[in-house]
């Protein structure tokens, strides 16, 4: 009952974050397009509900000649290929705003386990046992406050088990602010690498 209830307040919400944020949209488009050249939006494929594909929307960060299909922490020197805005957009989490059009309509939610790459076979798998691939994908979740990219696969994984075991307004509600807060202080953001606890992956696009 809850999960129709979440997509009605993700229409609602979704809708008026893209009225609000347009100017935000505008300034940030334009300032992709004077930094760099390329296209003002990045495309990457990931694990939907019920472990369905589709395509993720960001704000591109890199130059367009990074190499493709290639992960941020798989690279020599990832920092040689984020552009300056880039960099802030990713500092700020601003890279991720497009999703917002992904929760309008009906990819994404606001909260819940983050969408793995399509070929994170391991995450994906270890999801599984805690039923964490059968809910929608979110912009920010659980486990995104509670170590974002510093935590390992099996962590990650066990946290967004908690989610959709708890999986309720309340929950919601805790997971929103305490994005916000973990926004504010850059929590858990490791740039090109797999984060002082190791093992999972900054699954920012590369390209």
């Amino acid at each position: 009952m809850y999960l129709k209830v979440k997509r009605v307040i993700d229409m609602i919400l979704s809708f008026t974050g893209l009225m609000i944020l347009s100017p935000v949209f505008l300034l940030l488009i334009v300032g992709i397009k004077l930094d760099s050249k390329g296209p003002v939006l990045f495309k990457q494929k990931r694990v939907g509900i019920n472990k369905t594909y589709f395509h993720i929307l960001k704000f591109r960060t890199m130059r367009i000649d990074t190499p493709k299909d290639t992960p941020t922490h798989l690279l020599e020197n990832p920092e040689q290929y984020i552009t300056k805005m880039g960099k802030f957009l990713r500092k700020t989490s601003l890279d991720e705003l497009p999703q917002i059009w992904n929760i309008f309509i009906g990819q994404m939610s606001i909260i819940g386990p983050r969408p793995a790459l399509w070929n994170q076979y391991d995450l994906i798998a270890e999801r599984d046992k805690y039923g964490a691939n059968n809910v929608p994908p979110g912009l920010t979740g659980w486990a995104q406050i509670n170590g974002r990219d510093e935590l390992p696969i099996e962590v990650k994984a066990k946290l967004d088990g908690e989610y959709v075991q708890k999986i309720g307004f309340i929950m919601d509600a805790m997971c929103f602010f305490g994005t916000i807060l973990s926004v504010i202080k850059s929590d858990g953001v490791v740039e090109g690498g797999t984060g002082s606890k190791q093992q999972e992956k900054r699954t920012k696009e590369t390209g």
